[in-house]
């Protein structure tokens, strides 16, 4: 397996878009693979990496050809998580007491809150605990700038266009159901959208990705195992015209889990989702009246 790089990288790194600008924003929380040099993590690192969507956000580069921005982190999320709410902390893993009110969730019941404790039941990531102070810098050098950037972007770009689309772009290991604890025969589909059953998205747009994937040959799941987190639910109101969908792949399709290497199907996948980019860029187009 490569080793990820260690280096004081900036967290957030955008990309513009090429031509004219369109109301769509795509983000790639956890695809980051440069690991800060104050994680001092104790876990070895092969099993450390199962956290990343490695090389999510090359699977989607084509998106500024289409006028859409696309944000990705360059921090793993087993460092930080920025598509978990601040107050998702588990209070144990720190050496001291957290300055204001947490409500940790149920992921973070399973070490996998905004900042992960372990990998699995048998796998604790720290033979320590954290400081406040360290935690706190986490979340002012790589969780702040992640939604800082954005924020800024979705907020351009509705108010331009007075209307937004965006895509949380995500993977998931072949094993997800496991992981999740979900006992379950059914073999994990291709791609998961997920809208919060319906909270987050117009069904038109859920419905537009889903026909194109399964006309290229995938299965497509909606909401099942993963129905969306933070991001999405902060950002996705239909209502006021903002849409936001989180799509899900599953890693085998474009990479070897276990080497975290690109496999024979990622450049088939890359470009399948830079056509389904193009339908999804003129849908957007044709909604916000370009």
């Amino acid at each position: 397996m490569t080793a990820p790089e260690r280096s004081k990288a900036p967290a957030v790194v955008q990309h513009d878009p090429a031509g004219p600008a369109i109301p769509l924003v795509c983000d790639s929380p956890h695809s980051g693979v440069n690991y800060p040099e104050d994680f001092r993590y104790s876990v070895a690192l092969e099993k450390l990496r199962q956290g990343e969507d490695t090389h999510v956000d090359a699977l989607w580069l084509a998106a500024p050809d289409v006028g859409a921005t696309l944000i990705a982190a360059t921090f793993p999320r087993t460092y930080i998580d920025p598509n978990r709410d601040l107050a998702d902390l588990d209070p144990d893993m720190l050496d001291g007491v957290w300055p204001e009110p947490l409500t940790p969730g149920v992921k973070t019941g399973l070490g996998k809150g905004l900042i992960w404790s372990r990998m699995d039941p048998q796998t604790p990531i720290y033979d320590r605990r954290l400081s406040v102070s360290e935690v706190q810098s986490r979340i002012q050098n790589y969780y702040v700038p992640y939604h800082r950037a954005l924020e800024q972007a979705v907020q351009e770009r509705y108010e331009q266009f007075g209307a937004l689309w965006h895509l949380n772009l995500h993977s998931m290991p072949n094993d997800a159901y496991e992981r999740l604890g979900i006992k379950t025969d059914k073999p994990l589909a291709d791609f998961v959208l997920g809208d919060r059953d319906g909270a987050t998205c117009e069904p038109a747009f859920v419905e537009l990705i889903a026909s194109f994937l399964r006309g290229k040959g995938y299965t497509v799941a909606w909401n099942d195992p993963y129905k969306g987190v933070q991001l999405i639910e902060r950002i996705g109101r239909p209502a006021e015209k903002r849409h936001s969908l989180q799509i899900e792949i599953r890693r085998p399709l474009y990479m070897d889990e276990a080497t975290r290497q690109p496999n024979q199907g990622f450049a088939n996948l890359q470009r399948d989702l830079g056509e389904l980019l193009t339908v999804v860029s003129a849908y957007v187009k044709r909604e916000s009246g370009l």
